[in-house]
Parts: C-alpha cells; sequence; structure tokens
C-alpha cells in the first residue's frame, strides 16, 4: 500500500470513530446516560475528526493540546474554518477535563445536550472540509 492510500485510510478510521463517538454521544443522551459520558463521547468526536484533517495535511499529535493547537494555527487562523469551531472545540475539550479529572464533579444533563449539539456541527463542518479536499 502506497502512503497516500495508507493516509486516506486512516483519515477515513478517524472520521468513522468520529462519527461513531457523535452515536454513542446520542444514544447515552437518549438513554438518560451520565453527563460526563455524554460530554466525554462529544468531545472524543471532535477530537477524532480533529486527528483525521492533521493527517490530511500531514501531521499527527499524540497529546489533545497539540492537535487544538495546530487546529486553530493550520485551519482558523488562516481562515479555512470558523472560528466558532475552535471555540466549541476549546470549550468541549475544558468541559471534558474538568469532568473527566475533577475529584467531584456534576455536570448537567444541559452541559451535556450542548455538548452533543456543538460536536455535531464540528464533525460536520471538518468532515465537509475534509471532503471538499480530497474532491479538488
Amino acid at each position: 500500500m502506497k502512503k497516500e492510500e495508507a493516509v486516506a485510510t486512516l483519515i477515513g478510521y478517524r472520521i468513522e470513530q468520529a462519527e461513531k463517538a457523535i452515536e454513542d454521544a446520542h444514544c447515552l443522551l437518549s438513554g438518560n446516560g451520565s453527563p460526563q459520558s455524554i460530554i466525554n463521547r462529544s468531545y472524543y468526536a471532535m477530537f477524532y475528526v480533529t486527528l483525521a484533517l492533521m493527517l490530511q495535511i500531514g501531521k499527527s499529535f499524540s497529546k489533545h493540546s497539540g492537535a487544538i493547537s495546530a487546529f486553530d494555527n493550520e485551519f482558523v487562523h488562516k481562515g479555512l474554518l470558523p472560528k466558532e469551531l475552535s471555540s466549541d472545540l476549546h470549550k468541549i475539550f475544558e468541559l471534558r477535563q474538568d469532568h473527566d479529572y475533577k475529584i467531584i464533579s456534576n455536570p448537567s444533563i444541559e452541559e451535556a445536550k450542548i455538548s452533543v449539539s456543538k460536536a455535531k456541527r464540528f464533525v460536520i463542518a471538518v468532515k465537509k472540509y475534509i471532503m471538499d479536499y480530497f474532491d479538488k
């Protein structure tokens, strides 16, 4: 398999992971899952599609903060993707950090609903950008 094919396969895999994480978040939301788990799945949907986007430009990251920073620098600051997506990514990342790592954390169902909405919008927008790039 050529390198380009391997990268395209990995991009596809990351997009599938993002879509599955959004599905999981919706299932948790409709099945009265914990807000913490819903926020976690929402964030990971955003993270996986961000990793796909980074692969598209030949970059990969092991740290979440590095991927988020590169998203801002490579796509938002250059005007390729809207600032609202960056704001959403940062907000849901912070929510996940707070609720996954604080000793006592009680996220609300409203925070969870908002995280799913923002994650869905983010995944759709970034996936469209990736697909448009490959259609060129």
